[in-house]
């Protein structure tokens, strides 16, 4: 996926259909010259909905859509003839997308399924036709009522991805090269930081056909809570994972600080983060001889367990995987 083309943010305007108006209209036939009201109703406009597409991955259709307008009722007719309804309107989005208010902030819906549908915006009730207001003392109405007004509101669409496994750590500490090892992704790699400026999902394939989905999210710096670098950009992508893996080169100057650092962000982002399962990786195993490897793990808490890895020489991936599948299957 191109970066681009990935695009998970946008601001639209919506605006659900306005209800038709009823009819004020009586029976005027040739030999029936007083026949009474037969004014019809207005049709209901046309509701705005969100729906769910597993073929989509991006918000990139919306890139340039200013505003989602839906169609008004029609209104009614005589012979009580109904107006026909506002066609609705489905908004296909990929799954995890979540809507909010712009004004409140409030979220007004979340696409967690394919297939899953979500009313946005309710369309205007039609107005009723003047056959609704006859009475014994009231034979012949001359109103009727107006449609309703529809909804309108600013309305934010913001994508979490959706993935089993997070790769969580400061740039350039391989979360790239670990995704182009293990899956079929071909994100951008070079040596030098912010590589990543988007987020890069691959499928990882694992033992008897099985597999599971791991997220290459931008780099993390100090100060991302507060938006610094990519900060709040990739942030929310974190909340939807079932696991986040934690990476740190073996280069780094101090790898349990630079944890430490890592943990610091998303609790200031959204403590709730913590409480996902975690995995430590130390990568770039490559760069250490036996001795200094010895060293590392004998700095890192060992309730930790951590994991030397090297995309270069597949030291510790298939561990790793190992771990990995328990976790996401612990409760099975």
């Amino acid at each position: 996926m191109g970066e681009q083309n990935f695009i998970d943010y946008v601001k639209i305007y919506f605006r659900s259909g306005r209800g038709g108006a009823g009819a004020v209209h009586f029976r005027r036939e040739k030999y029936v010259p007083r026949g009474g009201p037969d004014g019809g109703d207005g049709g209901r406009g046309g509701n705005i909905y969100l729906r769910g597409n597993a073929q989509m991955w991006t918000l990139l259709p919306y890139r340039y859509t200013r505003h989602i307008i839906a169609e008004d009722g029609q209104p009614g007719k005589g012979k009580n003839q109904h107006g026909a309804s506002g066609k609705d309107i489905y908004v296909d989005v990929p799954i995890g997308t979540i809507a909010r208010d712009a004004d409140t902030g409030k979220v007004l819906c979340e696409i967690l399924h394919d297939g899953q549908t979500c009313l946005l915006l309710k369309g205007g009730r039609g107005g009723l036709g003047n056959v609704h207001f006859k009475s014994p003392t009231r034979q012949a109405p001359r109103y009727a009522q107006p449609g309703e007004e529809g909804e309108e509101r600013w309305i934010i669409l913001e994508l979490k991805l959706l993935a089993d496994v997070g790769l969580v750590g400061f740039p350039n500490a391989g979360k790239s090269t670990l995704l182009a090892t293990l899956s079929a992704a071909k994100p951008k790699i070079a040596d030098y930081p912010f590589t990543t400026l988007t987020p890069q999902l691959g499928i990882v394939p694992y033992r008897e056909y099985k597999s599971f989905v791991m997220a290459d999210i931008p780099g993390i710096i100090e100060g991302a809570h507060k938006g610094k670098g990519l900060g709040l950009q990739f942030l929310r992508h974190i909340e939807r994972n079932s696991i986040l893996l934690f990476m740190v080169p073996a280069d780094a100057d101090d790898i349990v600080q630079q944890f430490h650092t890592l943990e610091n962000e998303l609790r200031q982002y959204n403590p709730e983060l913590l409480h996902k399962d975690r995995l430590y990786v130390v990568s770039k195993s490559d760069l250490l001889d036996d001795e200094l490897k010895r060293e590392v793990l004998t700095e890192i808490p060992p309730e930790w367990e951590p994991l030397l890895i090297s995309s270069v020489t597949g030291e510790g991936l298939e561990t790793l995987k190992d771990r990995i599948w328990k976790k996401l299957h612990a409760e099975e």
